[in-house]
């Protein structure tokens, strides 16, 4: 690290390939990651096991504030229930104000941090000196998620569809790509290729800061 606080936000939608990226990027400059996605599979998940409707505002906020980091590490946060759950409990504004301390105090970190999920740079750390928006076609994220987990293409884009416009049109921190956020499409990319170009994105970024 460069002895100096370091804050890079990374945006975008599902299967655009942000938390590879935020990962890539943290392990490249020495710093903590925090996929802030799983705050929100957590919450999900937690309200579903209870017999909770993660349409219910209130019962969503109520788990959110309960929230332990022990519930991060539950197995099954990473599969599509979980990502279907969090689409929906994250819509609630309750919810996102319950979790905004814990995103931004983990920003806070001595020597900065990574972050992504889908309002880092437009609402948990808006004063980032680094922020990316990350892309890809719904038909192409549609895809890698396809390859992923199997089942009917046109389901896997249907949903994605339905995810994006859940998360682009909520009323509370909607999806979007912050004025002074880095574009990286990775439609066309390989994964070393997407990852080369949000190191380079992040430099720029830093050299300019710093001149």
């Amino acid at each position: 690290m460069r002895g100096v606080s370091l804050v890079i936000a990374v945006d975008g939608p599902a299967a655009s390939g942000k938390g590879t990226i935020a990962r890539a990027l943290a392990r490249h400059y020495g710093l903590p990651h925090l996929d802030t996605g799983l705050l929100y599979r957590a919450v999900g998940i937690e309200l579903a096991r209870g017999g909770g409707d993660p349409a219910d505002p209130a019962a969503a906020e109520r788990v959110a504030r309960a929230l332990r980091p022990t519930w991060l590490d539950a197995p099954d946060l990473r599969g599509e229930a979980a990502s279907r759950l969090a689409s929906v409990v994250s819509a609630h504004p309750g919810v996102r104000a319950a979790l905004l301390a814990m995103q931004r105090a983990f920003a806070a970190q001595p020597g900065g941090a990574v972050l992504d999920g889908r309002d880092i740079g437009t609402v948990i750390v808006p004063d980032a000196p680094a922020k990316l928006f990350v892309t890809a076609p719904a038909e192409v994220r549609a895809e890698r998620r396809w390859r992923e987990g199997g089942g009917d293409y046109d389901a896997v884009l249907a949903d994605i569809r339905a995810r994006d416009t859940r998360d682009s049109g909520r009323a509370i921190a909607p999806l979007a790509c912050a004025d002074n956020a880095d574009l990286l499409d990775t439609g066309g990319l390989t994964i070393d290729e997407a990852v080369r170009q949000a190191i380079a994105l992040v430099e720029t970024r830093l050299r300019r800061s710093s001149s």
